[in-house]
């Protein structure tokens, strides 16, 4: 669209710079426009369109609503210069597919306060633009306006008022010619002198009395049934609002060389009042509501409220019946720009990538050629998040730096504008303009979130708020509204020069209400249990961190998210400063929580070095202490370092903490992999549900060859963690029972790994996920080929990476069970040597007796392990496991 950037072409001295009004394509909303004027037009020339009928559904309207800056008024002038002429359409969008008549004639009214208009303006607007385009009377609106105006403006003539205020240069003056005439034929037909064809009130008075009277000389007019109603009312502004009834009246019975469809644009709508004065926007709805046929299109910041019936008494006509295509659904974000919106309401979406960089591209040219450079736009536009308005700022930023003698660099963009923030509050209650500061603490939030943060008493404004569009809503999120991510860092880091701008103090309490908030609705919600807990993690520790909060609720959130096991990634908002040491309590937590989820894919050794900085910060409480203590000694006894494993096993149980009986757990695994399995057994059975003792109790009989009692402690701890709602231990001990199986039932062991895997999925357990891939291979040992060694490799390389001593011994026990059934005893002296060298620390040497015991070879020396029950009974165990597992159909060759 042609037009000329006056503001940035008053911004330099430079005259070989070209300032274009750039407009960034929307086809996706001319396309709409298409569709709906098609379907409008075969509306009207259906059998049973009637233009009187009052009472059916409207579908005359179409809206496009979108933040400040979106480009509203843009899409709007282009509109209205595509539906004018041929060539001012965007060679992109195509040529419409309606007929030629009826003749569209696209009249655009702007609304907005800065210009003036009010509802009057608004009436004769539509009827001189029909003037300008019929060259024609249109009686019965005429004779009605004219008894209105004359009543209204006594002694003000309208031909000078449309020439002051400015109508008359855009429309031209046929408007009070065509009024006149309109008058002069009424006066003939009734035979009334002609020295009183001026005499409104004569004329109008005796036009009603015609009327009612049904006579014939006045058949031209007699056909509009609420004429007569119309001219007997009071001629004021409500009376007015609707003689529209009348223009759509006379426009149905132009004939059909003549006939036209008025487009009426009405842009910036959010100026017609708010939402307790509608006084406006009820008169703008009597025009759309009288005039079915003609289309109007509403450009606004916020969406149409006509369809909720809760509007009855402060509207006209309401409900959905009313206006079907105007009914809220909720809508699946993110919103795409140029969506298709829901039904008549459309989103106007952010500008994507590609269009915003057309966008700085051609709006400052010079010599042909885009004068801020590739470099620079791409970093304007990551940083306007699609906002046109950013964009439009931007521009005369760099304008402003070029004039100060600077060339433009990309740093000189990493600021917000204040502009943005007085844009966005515009037409925001005090209310809603709170609420709207408090959730941009937020990264989402429901209604009661958003009124606790903002400490207010009840949730209208919160509803109002999420209903304007830079609330985006996700229908299926925990929490299903989010800002517009470029209004929301602008509200909480720019220059606030606003009347009711935030202290510092007003920021650090709503922060401290938000965390409250979360903290109040983890505890009382029922569900989504998990979710909720991780989303309310890591909303509240981004607070907390960034606002130097107390932990509160965070501690007790902390230790139920590691209950579980699952161990879901809780990746926070970068830092609101520029630091990235751990200086508060949040920070310390944060970075533990993270420590533990990022475990499931770092080596063991990173994790204990993460844990020691942590701890040597000396910020968490002593509660979270103990946490980064057991979880360091996990990984010190999973990196076989098993004397400082056991230092901080000790301290934690010691401690008597909500860990002293997982702590406990970790000492039974320790005695176990020194081989003392008798104070491994007897710790076990003090254990209990808090220590897993079911499960510990599965592994030292396992490592005896006692399958049968492994699989049934395994099964008994797998059930007391379905009955504690425990999805990560439950995975576990399904691992273990799948691991079991394989050595001594490979067919039933199948349906368990089937079932470890059904467990695990949706978690992030890695050291089970391996434990269950090497069940399966126990499963399938002994089977021909080189699939068993290919996909040994390939574990072995994970577990290398992992740093998980327990499954690279779990994986080389399992090949010496397949070689053993193969035959191969080379290969399984292989095995073993490499079991040696796992355990030559010490540490679980057992695993090389057992070894021995699978195939019958015989050991180097004594062995360290004290089996509860001697070795030769463990012995024979294992040997008639494998002579079993030779006798199977489908083992071995």
């Amino acid at each position: 669209m042609a037009g000329r950037d006056l503001r940035a072409l008053f911004s330099t001295n430079d005259r070989q710079v070209e300032a274009g009004e750039a407009f960034t394509n929307r086809q996706g909303q001319w396309q709409i426009v298409q569709a709906a004027l098609g379907e409008h037009l075969a509306r009207m020339s259906a059998a049973g369109f009637d233009v009187e009928d009052l009472e059916a559904p409207r579908s005359n309207v179409l809206v496009f609503h979108g933040v400040g800056g979106i480009g509203k008024t843009t899409l709007s002038r282009t509109l209205e210069a595509a539906l004018t002429a041929t060539g001012s359409r965007p060679v992109r969008w195509g040529e419409p597919s309606w007929p030629a008549r009826p003749a569209l004639l696209p009249v655009r009214i702007d609304l907005a306060r800065s210009a003036g208009v009010d509802f009057e303006r608004v009436v004769l607007t539509l009827r001189l633009a029909l003037a300008a385009h019929l060259g024609r009377p249109l009686p019965a609106f005429d004779i009605a306006l004219r008894r209105y105006w004359e009543h209204q403006h006594p002694g003000e003539s309208l031909e000078e008022y449309l020439s002051r205020g400015g109508l008359t240069a855009r429309f031209g003056k046929a408007l009070p010619q065509q009024m006149q005439s309109a008058l002069g034929d009424v006066a003939q037909a009734l035979l009334l002198p002609g020295s009183i064809g001026s005499a409104v009130g004569q004329i109008t008075g005796a036009l009603t009395s015609a009327l009612r009277e049904r006579r014939q000389t006045v058949r031209a007019l007699a056909g509009c049934p609420l004429l007569a109603d119309l001219l007997d009312a009071e001629p004021d502004i409500d009376a007015l609002s609707y003689y529209p009834y009348l223009l759509a009246w006379e426009l149905a019975r132009l004939p059909a060389d003549k006939a036209v469809v008025p487009v009426v644009l009405f842009d910036t709508f959010e100026d017609t009042g708010d939402r307790t004065h509608r006084d406006l926007e009820r008169l703008l709805q009597r025009i759309v509501w009288l005039m079915p046929n003609a289309f109007f299109i509403v450009t606004g910041r916020s969406r149409l409220q006509w369809a909720d019936p809760a509007l009855q008494g402060q509207l006209d006509y309401t409900g959905p019946t009313a206006w079907p295509g105007l009914t809220q659904q909720a809508v699946p974000g993110p919103r795409p720009a140029g969506g298709p919106g829901n039904g008549r309401q459309v989103l106007v979406g952010d500008f994507s990538p590609q269009d915003c960089d057309t966008y700085l591209a051609r709006r400052l040219v010079k010599d042909g050629q885009p004068l801020i450079g590739a470099e620079l736009r791409a970093v304007i536009t990551g940083r306007s998040h699609g906002l046109p308005l950013y964009l439009d700022l931007a521009v005369l930023r760099f304008l402003e730096l070029r004039r100060a003698g600077h060339t433009p660099a990309p740093a000189d963009f990493d600021a917000d504008f204040p502009a943005l923030i007085t844009r966005t509050l515009a037409d925001l209650t005090p209310d809603e303009r709170h609420i709207l500061r408090s959730v941009s603490l937020l990264d989402a939030f429901d209604l009661p979130l958003a009124t606790a943060t903002a400490g207010l008493p009840h949730q209208a404004a919160a509803a109002r708020l999420v209903e304007r569009p830079f609330v985006r809503e996700n229908p299926y999120a925990l929490w299903p509204y989010h800002l517009h991510a470029l209004i929301r860092s602008t509200l909480r880091t720019a220059d606030d020069a606003t009347d009711d701008r935030w202290t510092d103090a007003d920021w650090q309490a709503a922060a401290e209400r938000a965390l409250a908030a979360l903290g109040e609705q983890w505890r009382t919600t029922s569900g989504p249990g998990r979710r909720l807990l991780v989303g309310c993690l890591r909303q509240g520790l981004a607070l907390a961190r960034d606002h130097r909060l107390d932990l509160g609720w965070l501690t007790d959130a902390a230790y139920a998210y590691t209950d579980d096991y699952v161990w879901e990634p809780l990746p926070l908002p970068a830092r609101t400063d520029d630091g990235d040491e751990l200086a508060t309590p949040a920070d310390a937590l944060a970075e533990l929580l993270s420590t533990l989820a990022r475990r499931q894919h770092e080596h063991r050794a990173r994790t204990a070095e993460r844990l020691t900085t942590i701890l040597d910060t000396g910020l968490l409480p002593a509660e979270l202490t103990e946490m980064a203590l057991y979880y360091r000694a996990k990984a010190h006894r999973d990196l076989g370092q098993s004397a400082a494993s056991r230092d901080g096993m000790r301290q934690v149980a010691d401690g008597g903490g909500r860990l002293a009986p997982d702590a406990a757990r970790g000492l039974a695994h320790l005695a176990r992999a020194a081989g003392d399995f008798p104070t491994a057994l007897a710790t076990a059975h003090t254990l209990g549900w808090p220590g897993r003792g079911q499960r510990v109790l599965g592994d030292i009989h396992f490592a005896h060859g006692d399958m049968t009692q492994a699989a049934a402690a395994y099964t008994a701890a797998r059930t007391e963690a379905e009955q504690h709602g425990n999805t990560g231990e439950q995975a576990i001990a399904q691992a273990h029972l799948a691991l079991t199986l394989a050595f001594t039932d490979p067919a039933q062991a199948s349906a368990e790994v089937t079932l470890a895997e059904q467990l695990l999925a949706g978690l992030d357990q890695r050291a089970t996920t391996l434990t269950t891939q090497i069940a399966a291979l126990v499963r399938d040992a002994g089977t021909p080929g080189p699939d068993i060694e290919d996909r040994a490799a390939l574990l072995r390389t994970e577990i290398t990476t992992a740093g998980i001593t327990a499954a690279a011994l779990l994986l080389e026990l399992a090949l010496v069970l397949h070689h053993t059934m193969r035959g191969d005893t080379t290969a399984a002296q292989g095995d073993i040597a490499r079991l040696e060298e796992l355990t030559r620390t010490g540490n679980y040497a057992y695993y090389v007796d057992i070894a021995h015991f699978i195939t019958g070879l015989p050991a180097a020396g004594p062995s360290p392990a004290h089996w509860t029950d001697g070795p030769q009974t463990t012995r024979q165990r294992w040997r008639t496991l494998v002579t079993a597992r030779h006798n199977t159909p489908n083992a071995g060759s």
